[in-house]
Order: C-alpha cells, then structure tokens, then sequence
C-alpha cells in the first residue's frame, strides 16, 4: 500500500474526515504531510507560526500552557493546533511528543480550503456557540418536544373497567392499547361513553372489542403544525408518537394548550396573583418544563436563565409582600438580596436558595432580632415551599449573621479584603455574586461601589481570590477523555455545575474585582472583562464560546431529563453524547484549564 493510500485509510476512521468520500480522502491525503518526532521532542512552540493543522496517527503528545503547564494529553486520532490557526495562525500552547509520535500536518491553506468547502470539516472545528436553530413556535416545534414520553398503555384484554380506573387514576382522557411495544389501538373517554354507556356493555367487556383501530401516528421528527392539521382533518384529539411501529409518546389537545399557555411570563402571573407559598408552588412547580420547552425553542442558555430567574425574583418580592401584610410594615428600610446563582441570574431547573438581608444603619437589636428575623423566615420557609430548597450552607437570611445593618455589612467587606483566609474567600466568592431584589437598593449601591474600589486596590487580597478561582478545576483527564466521578450514585458522571460553570463563574468574578465591573452575570462579566481590557478580546471571546457550550451542554442534559420524566440534575454522562460533542465539550473544557492557567500566572489571559 502507498503512503498516500495508507493515509486516506486512516482518515476514513477518524472524524470529520469519515464523511468525506474516498475520492476528497484520497485528494487530501495526497497533500498531507507525515512526520515522525522522538520522545520529549518538541513539536511547536507557544506563539510560533504554524505549519498546519496536526493529526496524532500513533503516539502520544502533551500539550501544554504557556509557562509550561500540563493542559492536555493527546493520542491516536486526536488532532490539535486548530485554536491557533483559527484566531492568527500563531500556537495557542506547546505540543511535545510524550512518546515517539508520528503526527499529520494538515497545511494551513488546505485547512482553510476544507472550512470554507466542507460542512462536516466546518461544524467540527467551529468553537463557537453551539447552534440549535431559531426560535421555534408551537406549529414549528418538534413532536419530541410536546409529546408524553410514558403515555398510559394498558394489553387488549383489559376490561372497559379497569380501563376507565386508569384513566380516572392517571387523570387522562385516553389509553393507548399495545402489544409488547407496539401499538393495537387507542381507547378514550368518549369510546367508554359512546361505545360501553350508550350501549349498555358489561363492565368485564374487554377494550378490544370498543377502542379504535383505524388511527393514524406521526414519528418524534414530526412538527406540530403536523399534529395540528391532523386533529383537524381527523377530528381527534389524540396523536400516538411512533416509531417503527414502536409506541414512543402521545399528543393531546391538552398538551398542545399547555405548551401554548406556558412561559415565564404565566408563571409570574400566577406567582403575582397567588394569596401564599402553596399555591405559588403551584407555579414554581412548572419550572423544569418551562425550562425543557424554552430549550427546545432554540433560546441561549443565558436568556433561559434569565427567564428562569425571573420567576424566582417574583416568588421572593410575593413572599417579602406577604410578609409585610402579615407583619406589618418594616420599623426602617431594608434591602432583600440574593446571591449565588439567583444573584448571578443564572438559575436553571435545579436551584436552592442564597440570600442576605441589608438593614438600614440605626436598626435595633429588638427589630433585626424580631420583625426581620419573623421577615426572613417567612420567605425563606416560602421559598423553599415553592422548590428553592433552603441552602445547605445556612447563607440565608434566617441567619442572625446574614441579617445585619449596612455599617455591618460594610466592615464584613473590609474585613474579607484585608485579611483573606480561606473562610473570607469562600465568603467573599458568594457575596460578591450579591443581587437586590426587594426593598431599598440604595442602601446596596454606595457600598457596592466602594469594596470593589478597595478589593481592586488590593493586590494581596486579589491575589487570593485568584486562587480560590483555581479550585475548582474543568474535568479532564489523559488521552483525551473525561475525568468523571469515580464513586457514588453519580459514578462515571460529570458534575457540570462544579466541574462545569463554576470554573468559568469564579474566572469572570475575579475579571470583575480586577476591573471594577459591576454586573454579576457571569457572561455579562467576561463581556464587560473584555470592553475594560482585563482580559484580551482573544481570550475572552475564547472563553464565551466555551462557557457558552459547557452552559448549553448542562441545559440540554436537564431538558433531557425532564423530557423523560425525571428530575433535572447536573451530572452528566459522557456516553449521553456523541462522539462530535464529547470532542467539543473537552475542548471547551481545555480552554477553561489555559484561562486558569492564565490567570493563575497573573495574565488573566490568553494573548
């Protein structure tokens, strides 16, 4: 065999190059470079020019950081150097040869041809923002994004009786009849009634002989405008989800309203209008759909988020109202915050609750001690009744600590900045995500603005928040794969909120210390990083595109689980995605580690 033959051999195994023909594979092996580097040689260095982009065939090479640092360790079918040669064409780390390697050079003029030409080349070296279409409406949304995944089924011989129990049981308007997997028919309240009632049937009449055959499904690539036009023209109000032939979900009229009527903005009215935390609960219970449906619409994860926080915003400023009314009005202004992720607006369908309470400076012992203290654990208890979970660190304002006047406040600041141990960083990390949500926010203004003026002023006190940034570290281990949990419910997962966001929140907190930023969204935070030079365009825009998949990759597994019945968490298994976005997920991971190592360095970004 040839070695150009041999080459586009191996290229038909390795991806995106398996979806080019043999015919593109054979041209382009033709071009390719094949080199072989010895064990601990380099291969280039950081902001060196590069040939091309390079394509591990056997071997092993390390990548590493600009001082030097270990980010990556790379082996057969795994390529690098495109960060580089997307941005200007100089390294963006160091690639050595961990082993005697023999690397592909792929030059920069072809991998600039195959972007422009080839699709799948495209999408797969794309660090951008993941791309999940527009947004979407009910006739354009996919059946798999309005469909009851475990629809109610019951076997041919079940009795008319036992049929209407399930429904009465499960509070549903149909049963859909299957044999193993498959669908036989479909039975509803008005076949009982017209075909068992009217007819006088016995109640041991089994529902084969009554529910419908003749009945047409749509598969979970179908759109809703397909399940629209076929309840009209068939004047049913019931569509089975199928796929070959396999029961998969059903569509019903209901789930069409439901899917109409739900938004944040119905969520919040019914918040607004509700007389106690049950009945908000009603609405907050809502969330994980809201937060599925506003996925499958195509809307960024930050705006999802912020959409998601709204409602919580709402619930509190309710719960303070209702307080209020019970307890009269404050003897002195006061300020209700929030913090963490609320704080940060970046709340999504799993979330406890971080808040702190402002009091205006002259409060009395016997007020913050009683009125304040009965104010806060109304709308704490509140808060958790609607599904904000009391936080396992008692940063709440049922906390006597938490709920203080603003000189108080004030000298917690003071104190975090000049002497930084470990308890003041931890401290520091939360109340600097710090959010007004009711009361009066003047008393939050002035001193927002004078600690950050300090805690920029202090390069010790910066310093150490710069490594508390670095404790949380992105989820990588060698030969390219995930580090994922090793014991526990959570084995061989990804915690994608610790592991995950958390890297990326903690690296836009300190941008915002070092610059004097103001907003505590975490993407608002790179964004103004960038506009005040704290961290380069290059960088920072790397890191949006990173935060911005990992972000999407957290909210797409919480959509998924919703979809499926099950309670939206943050642990993510690899073998969920695809082998395309498990390459993307890592890289945007290794992005986060160069940022850290960045910052860790005293850059705070990569050039």
């Amino acid at each position: 065999m040839t070695e150009i033959a041999d080459t586009a051999e191996f290229l038909a195994s390795v991806h995106p190059y398996d979806s080019f023909n043999a015919q593109e594979r054979q041209a382009l092996a033709a071009r390719i470079t094949r080199t072989r580097i010895p064990a601990g040689s380099d291969i280039y260095a950081y902001g060196a020019p590069l040939e091309g982009l390079y394509l591990v065939r056997e071997g092993l090479v390390e990548i590493l950081g600009e001082t030097g640092e270990v980010i990556s360790h790379l082996g057969p079918r795994n390529s690098f150097g495109e960060r580089g040669l997307m941005r200007n064409g100089l390294a963006a780390s160091s690639a050595r040869a961990e082993t005697p390697v023999e690397v592909l050079i792929i030059p920069v003029k072809e991998f600039t041809r195959l972007r422009q030409s080839a699709p799948a080349f495209q999408r797969f070296f794309e660090r951008g923002r993941p791309t999940r279409g527009p947004r979407a409406d009910l006739s354009t949304s996919r059946v798999d994004a309005l469909m009851a995944r475990t629809p109610i089924s019951c076997p041919p011989e079940t009795t008319v009786q036992q049929a209407a129990r399930l429904m009465r049981d499960h509070h549903v308007s149909c049963l859909c009849v299957t044999v193993g997997d498959d669908l036989a028919g479909i039975v509803t309240l008005r076949d009982l009634s017209g075909r068992v009632v009217a007819d006088a049937r016995p109640p041991e009449t089994p529902v084969s002989e009554v529910m419908s055959t003749d009945i047409v499904t749509l598969s979970p690539d179908a759109i809703g405008s397909d399940v629209l036009h076929l309840m009209m023209e068939r004047r049913v109000g019931h569509v089975p989800i199928c796929e070959a032939g396999r029961l998969t979900g059903i569509v019903t009229q209901t789930d069409l309203t439901r899917y109409q009527a739900l938004n944040s903005a119905e969520l919040v009215r019914g918040i607004a209008s509700a007389p106690d935390a049950t009945v908000m609960a009603r609405s907050t219970a809502q969330i994980p759909s809201l937060l599925a449906q506003l996925f499958a619409t195509g809307l960024r994860h930050d705006v999802i988020t912020r959409l998601i926080t709204d409602v919580a915003d709402t619930a509190t400023r309710k719960l303070l109202a209702l307080a209020e009314a019970r307890l009269g009005p404050p003897p002195l202004p006061y300020l209700w915050l929030a913090c963490g992720s609320q704080g940060r607006q970046e709340q999504t369908g799993v979330s406890d609750q971080d808040n702190c309470l402002f009091l205006a400076d002259g409060v009395s012992d016997a007020d913050r001690d009683g009125y304040f203290a009965e104010l806060a654990q109304f709308v704490c208890d509140g808060l958790d009744t609607c599904g904000y979970v009391y936080c396992p660190g008692d940063m709440m304002a049922t906390n006597p600590r938490w709920r203080q006047p603003v000189s108080v406040w004030r000298d917690y600041f003071d104190g975090w900045i000049t002497r930084p141990d470990p308890e003041a960083q931890m401290l520091a990390s939360v109340m600097f995500d710090l959010r007004p949500i009711g009361g009066a926010t003047a008393l939050f203004g002035d001193l927002q603005d004078e600690t950050l003026r300090k805690a920029a002023r202090n390069s010790i006190f910066v310093a150490h928040m710069v490594a508390n940034s670095l404790k949380h570290t992105p989820p990588l281990s060698l030969f390219r794969g995930f580090a994922t949990i090793r014991s526990g419910v959570h084995r061989n997962h990804i915690d994608m909120k610790h592991s995950g966001v958390v890297p990326v929140t903690d690296l836009a907190r300190v941008y915002a210390l070092q610059g004097q930023l103001k907003p505590a969204n975490t993407r608002a935070r790179i964004e103004a990083g960038i506009a005040a030079g704290v961290v380069s365009a290059s960088g920072g825009q790397s890191l949006l595109d990173a935060y911005d998949l990992i972000a999407e990759s957290r909210l797409a597994h919480q959509a998924r689980r919703v979809a499926a019945s099950q309670a939206p968490d943050n642990y993510l298994s690899p073998a969920e995605l695809s082998d395309f976005d498990r390459s993307h997920l890592r890289d945007a991971f290794v992005v986060v580690k160069s940022m850290q190592s960045a910052i860790g360095h005293g850059r705070g970004a990569l050039s």
